[in-house]
């Protein structure tokens, strides 16, 4: 793909922008056959006001759309995800279910991140959004350092045909305050050793850390022995040797610097491939501030009866 070719919370999805969503095109995203594979990718879109000039999201939406939908992911996680961003790529990209909430209120407002999945494939059984602090069922709460809300949005999905679950943790990790990141992680393994039942999981998001940070060291259970989770990230096992590039591009591309974007398994999943996409159209734009990561997995070998 070398040019472009041109989300259950309770949210209820505002009205602002209909006149915008009336002129978006609609396209189905390019599922394959479903398998004994799952594809999933974390993109973080950069949210929609921000003050980008030519990159600001009424430019490169229709780029994000083409992405998203020429991927065909089974599960995509989405960071920085405003509200009438979350329902224009609904309008444009068609085939998806979402879980989704705002971090400032857990409906609406402020940044979501949101995690569409394949409907035709699967089915959301439980799911759910808790805040990085003292307190994660508040909404808006923030306690480590951080000065805006931070959270993870999560679901459990049982595929329709066999039964077979997965949990997928989508989250934004804090951009500023190494002590919110390290918490974060903690919480975080917490809650994933914590889910019942024990289906695979899928931990995915921008962590605003490499892997050599001490938060995802602790999510490693490298230099942390006692932790309560082992989560490999995707991308290294299919690339042990090289070296490492960054995520991050602030609309200029490269790939200097530090994978702050991750797609994390347990050791009991097989990576099968991963991959950053640097996708640009033809004018050598970028859909987004971050490059999106993918991994397709295999997670289980026998199917379950959870229908």
């Amino acid at each position: 793909m070398k040019h472009l070719l041109f989300l259950l919370c309770g949210v209820v999805f505002g009205l602002s922008g209909c006149d915008t969503q009336s002129r978006i095109e609609r396209r189905a995203a390019a599922f394959e056959p479903a398998g004994e594979t799952v594809k999933v990718m974390t993109f973080n879109i950069r949210y929609g006001t921000a003050n980008d000039g030519e990159d600001h999201w009424d430019y490169r939406k229709e780029m994000v759309f083409d992405l998203i939908a020429g991927h065909g992911a089974d599960v995509v996680g989405l960071q920085e995800a405003l509200d009438f961003q979350v329902s224009e790529i609904r309008r444009a990209v068609q085939g998806y279910g979402v879980v989704t909430a705002g971090r400032d209120d857990g409906l609406q407002a402020g940044e979501h991140c949101t995690i569409l999945y394949r409907r035709d494939r699967f089915r959301a059984a439980d799911s759910g959004t808790f805040w990085f602090s003292n307190s994660p069922w508040v909404p808006g709460s923030m306690h480590w350092g951080n000065r805006i809300p931070r959270i993870c949005t999560w679901v459990r999905l049982v595929e329709r045909e066999t039964g077979n679950a997965f949990c997928v943790y989508n989250l934004h990790l804090d951009h500023q305050s190494q002590e919110s990141r390290f918490k974060s992680a903690q919480l975080l393994a917490r809650r994933v050793a914590a889910r019942e039942p024990k289906d695979p999981v899928v931990v995915m998001g921008d962590f605003n850390m490499g892997l050599d940070n001490p938060g995802m060291l602790y999510l490693r259970r490298l230099g942390y022995p006692d932790g309560p989770v082992e989560l490999l990230d995707t991308w290294r096992l299919m690339q042990p040797d090289a070296p490492d590039t960054r995520t991050y591009h602030g609309f200029k591309g490269g790939t200097e610097g530090v994978k702050i974007d991750q797609i994390l398994v347990e050791r009991t999943s097989e990576v099968l491939a991963a991959e950053i996409d640097r996708t640009t159209n033809e004018e050598g734009r970028y859909p987004s501030d971050h490059y999106p990561v993918t991994a397709t997995l295999k997670l289980w070998n026998n199917a379950s009866s959870d229908f």
